[in-house]
């Protein structure tokens, strides 16, 4: 599949292989260890948190395909240190991709629940993370944009939800997606320490990145059709879910 097509792309492989009849598993793999964020149970709207971005745009150049391992170099080394430092002020968390030819272009996102102190914090952080300003010097991330933090313009958990979604879904929805955010962001972690080197220069480090998403690509292709689209059907019961067909592409299993 082209990766230069919308990311929805993702939301449709996730229906047509729920509906794959795998047999039940009798037992996995022991789980690593876990690195846990506030649980979702605590995340409650009280006037005081909401939902903040600090978009990356990314350069994109005409002709040229979405460079994402850029959402990869950003996610590690310019998030997550920001990430551990305030993690137990963020009560819920995601990343956001996508890459159309329009304004918004070529896009990656940090979402982030807390209150509006807290976010000036983490936006300042990020501001003065010294990756993020030599990738701006550099070119290759064209702009930041961040929320007015004087407003709480989304005070409610389900304000960044699909709001064709049910009421209920919108409300549990950022729970799920912080796990798979979480997912993602661990297994470039454990590319990078596995592959024990510490890029330098900027040119090394965008090689050293394209190598990790190659990883990252290589198991979400292998291994993704089990551990997570079979135990996310599992975890629903293997009900029948609803699937809308908008155009053919060639699935690879």
């Amino acid at each position: 599949m082209n990766r230069s097509k919308p990311l929805r792309m993702v939301a449709f492989l996730l229906g047509a292989l729920a509906f794959i009849s795998l047999p039940a598993m009798t037992g996995c793999g022991s789980t690593g260890p876990v690195r846990p964020g506030a649980p979702a149970s605590s995340a409650r709207p009280d006037g005081a948190h909401g939902w903040w971005y600090e978009s990356f745009k990314i350069a994109w150049p005409q002709g040229k395909d979405p460079a994402w391992s850029m959402d990869l170099l950003i996610a590690h080394q310019v998030v997550l240190p920001v990430l551990n430092r305030y993690r137990k002020d963020i009560l819920l968390w995601r990343f956001h991709r996508r890459a159309v030819r329009d304004n918004l272009g070529h896009q990656f996102s940090f979402i982030f629940y807390t209150t509006a102190p807290e976010a000036r914090k983490i936006y300042a952080a990020l501001a003065s993370n010294p990756v993020l300003q030599r990738l701006q010097a550099k070119g290759l991330v064209e702009r930041v944009i961040t929320d007015d933090t004087n407003k709480i313009s989304r005070p409610d958990i389900e304000d960044t939800s699909d709001r064709s979604w049910s009421v209920p879904l919108q409300k549990a929805w950022p729970s799920f997606i912080m796990g798979v955010s979480q997912t993602w962001l661990e297994l470039i972690t454990q590319y990078v320490e596995s592959a024990g080197q510490k890029p330098g220069s900027m040119t090394d480090m965008v090689a050293f990145y394209r190598k990790i998403g190659q990883k990252v690509d290589t198991t979400w292709r292998n291994e993704g059709g089990h551990a997570f689209l079979h135990h996310l059907n599992a975890v629903f019961g293997y009900a029948p879910l609803n699937v809308v067909v908008r155009r053919k592409v060639k699935l690879r299993f």
